[in-house]
């Protein structure tokens, strides 16, 4: 028994940046990015697309699919670490999109864990507050915290949106767990800073720009054990075996990554959804964009029982586990 979720919905911006483009922008090729990331095109958001907007239109199909009005909506979480500005919070841009004015709204920023931990947060405000409605929103603009000059990192980011309504209901469906972690000891492997500060007291003499900066090869060797312990342990708890798994939806960051854990964890690769060829790594965006999806291509029916996990800045990682 817990929080349901009654519909999902997700928004990919008009524009399509494929390797070959990138190929005019930074020393790489089609072949290099595919090999090392799986990565064939993402989206990028152009004039009129920001991050509230993206949320927004996100918002809107699955309050559809889930026949929600927005004077139903109680609470807003927005999951992003891209809003285009820092306060107001980009929630809040949401909420005034939708006119939910009966609904609080706030940020929260776990990078590309943001969504799990924001279901996280709605699932246990519902246990409590038994009688709301939920928006859960993953929304990012990545493309404008990139260095376009670094193909390390401009081959992998893309935009996107997704977002999913949840209510409690009496009922054997809903948020199964979760195990989530955080080790700020990492921050350094993968981080980005704010716009420098105005206080002379407070300013870094290095500061490198207010884009994504990250160590690839640390980074990978962190995830991949990170997830994976996080899934058997949370699988342990809930004594559910592997095999009992219908779909998974891991964060989609690379290929390479997503093989390694998938080969790791021993679930079949069948019951594993991969859309990273398509939109790259859209951070909190990608599992609820996933989610959309795998949902309205009709891999997921009821009482299914689904696996989602991420990894992200931070360090931020963990699992969950949904009866559909």
């Amino acid at each position: 028994m817990g929080a349901v979720i009654l519909g999902t919905g997700s928004c990919l911006p008009g524009r399509v940046l494929t390797n070959h483009d990138l190929e005019k922008i930074v020393d790489t090729s089609d072949e290099w990015i595919l090999s090392r990331t799986g990565i064939s095109t993402r989206r990028i958001s152009g004039k009129d697309e920001e991050t509230f907007k993206l949320a927004s239109t996100a918002a809107r199909r699955a309050m559809e699919a889930a026949d929600v009005t927005a004077d139903e909506i109680d609470l807003i979480i927005v999951a992003t670490m891209s809003s285009h500005m820092l306060m107001p919070s980009c929630a809040c841009f949401v909420q005034n999109e939708l006119g939910a004015k009966n609904a609080f709204a706030y940020d929260l920023n776990a990078a590309c864990s943001g969504f799990l931990f924001a279901l996280d947060s709605g699932d246990k405000y519902l246990r409590v507050e038994r009688d709301k409605k939920i928006l859960v929103i993953g929304t990012e603009t990545l493309s404008s915290r990139i260095n376009w000059q670094d193909r390390n990192t401009c081959i992998l980011f893309g935009d996107g949106a997704g977002a999913v309504i949840m209510e409690y209901q009496d009922d054997p469906r809903g948020v199964v767990g979760s195990n989530l972690f955080s080790d700020g000891s990492l921050w350094n492997l993968l981080y980005m800073h704010t716009a420098p500060s105005l206080n002379p007291e407070l300013e870094q003499s290095d500061h490198p720009g207010t884009h994504i900066l990250m160590e690839g090869r640390e980074v990978f060797k962190y995830a991949v054990k990170a997830m994976e312990g996080a899934i058997h342990d949370l699988l342990d708890r809930q004594k559910i075996e592997i095999s009992s798994i219908d779909l998974m939806i891991p964060h989609q960051a690379n290929i390479r990554i997503l093989k390694k854990l998938v080969s790791r964890i021993g679930i079949d690769q069948e019951k594993v959804f991969i859309n990273v060829q398509k939109y790259g790594n859209t951070s909190a965006a990608s599992i609820p964009i996933a989610l959309d999806e795998a949902n309205r291509e009709g891999r997921l029916t009821r009482d299914n029982l689904l696996l989602i996990c991420s990894f992200g800045g931070g360090f931020t990682w963990g699992a969950s586990l949904l009866r559909w």
